[in-house]
C-alpha cells in the first residue's frame, strides 16, 4: 500500500514538472473553469486544490499504466522490438492520452493539445522525473 501511494505522488510530481515545461499540458477543476466563466479572469486558486487535483490524475495515471499499459505493451511487442524498445515512447503517449480521456468525464480536467509531440514529450519527462524519484532512498520499495 505505501509503493501504491508512494507512486501516485512520483506521477502527481512528474506530472506537475510536465506540465510545468510544457504549455500543451494543462490540468484544470471545474470549480476554476466555473470561476473563470462568471468573472471572465482567471482567479488564483487554493493550492491545496491543485495539489489535490494534480495527485487525483497522479492517481488515474497510475491505474491506467497498472492495467491498460500491460496490456498494449504485450500486444505491441513485436514493434516494441522492431524498433528497439523506442515504441515505448509512444506506448507512454498513447496512456497520457488515455488519462486525459478519462479525466473528461471527472471533475478535474486533464487535457493534452492536439499536437502529438507534446504528448511524446511529456511521456519522456514523466519517465525521466519517475526514474529520478524512484532514486530516492525513501521512495525504493523493497
Amino acid at each position: 500500500m505505501r509503493s501504491f501511494i508512494v507512486r501516485v505522488l512520483i506521477n502527481g510530481l512528474a506530472l506537475w514538472i510536465a506540465s510545468w515545461i510544457l504549455p500543451g499540458l494543462d490540468i484544470t477543476t471545474s470549480a476554476t473553469t466555473e470561476a473563470v466563466a462568471k468573472t471572465g479572469v482567471s482567479q488564483g486558486t487554493d493550492a491545496a486544490g491543485i495539489v489535490l487535483a494534480y495527485l487525483f490524475i497522479g492517481l488515474i495515471f497510475g491505474l491506467v499504466n497498472a492495467f491498460v499499459r500491460p496490456i498494449v505493451s504485450f500486444l505491441s511487442l513485436p514493434i516494441t522490438i522492431l524498433t528497439l524498445g523506442l515504441f515505448t515512447i509512444v506506448i507512454n503517449a498513447a496512456m497520457l492520452y488515455l488519462t486525459s480521456w478519462i479525466s473528461s468525464y471527472t471533475p478535474v480536467d486533464f487535457t493534452i493539445d492536439s499536437f502529438f509531440w507534446t504528448a511524446v514529450l511529456a511521456a519522456i519527462i514523466i519517465t525521466i522525473v519517475s526514474l529520478v524519484a524512484d532514486r530516492i532512498p525513501g521512495a525504493r520499495h523493497r
